[in-house]
Parts: structure tokens; sequence; C-alpha cells
């Protein structure tokens, strides 16, 4: 099985001069897709659940960032044959898109991994998310049109949402003033890779997509890690494989999947439920209390879901 929609319609290229070889199957993302709505904010669950892995991992960040794109690229392939999901012969134009997003995914991996460890887990949580604001900004350039009424209620309860939750966590000091930076720079690489996994998208299936760009960022991140981490081999495995399986395989997984059927509005703000796990998480497992604040941030992340999913 695959997940093409079975809508006939296709996309429309971005850029009129883009012309697309014979015989290719271009994937349009549907409109309103439920399934893939619930796959997105679990995919964004499974992320969100990532730093504390990073934080039990026993190896440098960048080579917790390797380990997570290498141990789970056997998995993926599986996946792959399994879906019956085809690499088929694709153009130099597609290549170079699956290069550019495992490049930067690589950044992205190597500054967020690093910004975990050198800010407070609230900080990296919103600095890195400032690519959800900026998908859903590509999005409205996509669709050449401002927000209406009803995303521009849900981007700024997602805003209210995320303050409130973080506003008790939140700090700006010169001891994290690299990590914060370190966290913005992985946000703005994780654009790059979003944009163009959702080009990817539109040309070729989830699996193979996801496959292709993991390969390509392992590779560029091996070398990193082993230049700035020293030691790549870590001892105890457990977290670096819950990372590989929970992070990449599943959260990537599913977003990747979501975002060949839905906007990347819908897609950018949706993402910004993970502050909202992380807060849920330390309350469950490290007993921080969610006060009024945090409930309110919650509901209000809540009611940004629903609209943004009433209409896209």
């Amino acid at each position: 099985m695959t997940d093409r929609p079975a809508s006939p319609l296709m996309a429309q290229p971005i850029f009129e001069e883009e012309i697309l070889p014979p015989g290719t199957e271009v994937i349009a993302p549907a409109r309103s897709d439920a399934f893939a709505f619930v796959a997105l904010l679990t995919g964004s669950t499974a992320l969100a659940i990532g730093p504390w892995f990073v934080r039990m991992a026993d190896v440098g960040p960048i080579a917790s960032g390797f380990w997570r794109l290498a141990l789970a690229i056997p998995f993926l392939f599986l996946i792959v044959r399994a879906s019956k999901q085809r690499f088929g012969r694709q153009d130099a134009k597609l290549w170079a898109m699956l290069a550019i997003a495992g490049l930067f995914f690589a950044v992205d991996l190597a500054l967020w991994h690093e910004g975990i460890l050198r800010t407070k887990l609230a900080n990296a949580t919103l600095f890195g998310n400032v690519s959800s604001f900026f998908f859903a900004g590509y999005g409205f350039i996509l669709a050449r049109r401002l927000p209406n009424r009803m995303q521009a209620c849900a981007l700024v309860l997602a805003i209210v949402g995320i303050a409130l939750l973080l506003g008790r966590s939140y700090e700006l000091s010169r001891a994290h003033l690299v990590g914060d930076l370190l966290s913005i720079g992985a946000g703005l690489a994780y654009v790059v890779y979003m944009i163009a996994i959702e080009r990817a998208r539109t040309r070729l299936d989830t699996w193979p997509v996801l496959a292709i760009a993991t390969v390509v960022g392992a590779i560029c991140l091996l070398p990193t890690a082993e230049a700035l981490d020293g030691s790549v081999l870590p001892h105890d495995w457990t977290p670096l494989l819950c990372l590989a399986i929970g992070s990449q395989v599943i959260g990537q997984g599913l977003v990747v999947f979501a975002m060949g059927r839905l906007s990347p509005v819908v897609v950018g703000i949706a993402l910004l439920s993970q502050p909202l796990v992380s807060a849920i998480v330390g309350w469950v497992a490290y007993g921080e209390r969610m006060t009024g604040p945090d409930i309110a941030g919650a509901l209000a992340l809540a009611a940004a879901l629903v609209l943004i999913r009433g209409r896209d």
C-alpha cells in the first residue's frame, strides 16, 4: 500500500517554468484529511519527547544526532520494502531536493542537540519551534494570500498558548545565550528541511523521501561528530535506539507523511503542539505541576489546533 491520495488531480508546479518529466506522478495534498492530521499530531508528540533521550545519551550531542539517523536507516528501508513504495527513476532536481533536505536536517540536529545541553529545555523548545511559524508563513506565500480570519485566530491562540506554557521557565541570560542561539539556528535550518521535504513529497512517497534524506543526514553528521565530539561509540545503546525509533522513524515518518496531505499552514501550527507535550511530560515524569497559566496555555493551543483543523 502507498500513501498517495486517491484524488487524480495533479498538483500545479510552484514555478511556471518547472516542467515535470513525462510519466512523473505528482502527489497532490488533500485539503482535508483527518487521518493525516492525527498522524501529524502523533509525530509531533514523538518529536517533543526526543530531547529527553538526547540528555540521557552517553555520547556527545552531534554523535547522538548521527545515531538517531544511522540506527533508523535499516528500519526505514524495511518499511519502504514492506509498504511497496518505490524510489523510482527520478530526475536530478528531485535528488537535489532530497540532498538539500538531508543536509539541512543534519545541520538542524547538530545545532539543536548542542543547544539542548547548553540552555534550559524550555528555551530550546521555544526557539527550536520558530520553524513552525516560518513554515506556516511559507504556506501563505505558496498560496499567494494572507491568513483568513480563522487562520489568524489560530496563529494568535498558538502564540498565546506557547507564551503561557513557557512563561514561568523561559529565561534569557548570558549563561544560556549560546544555547539559545544554537536553538534558533536549528529552527531556521529545519525550515529549509521542511520546505525541501514538502517539495519532494509532491513527487515521491513518504518512506523513500525520509529514507534518502536520513542517509544523507547521517553521512553529513558522522565526520562532524568525530571531529567535534571525539568518541562516537556509546556504552548504553538504549537512549539512542529510543531516539532513532521514536523521533526519526515514528516522529519524522508521520510528519513527512502528513506533509504530503496537509498544507504548510496546518503543519506549521500543528507542530507548535510540542511545547504542550513538553509541559505534560514534565508534569508526569518530574512532578512539575501545571499551574493556572499552564492550563490556560494548553487550552489555547488546543483551540488553535481545532480552528486550523476545521478548515484549511
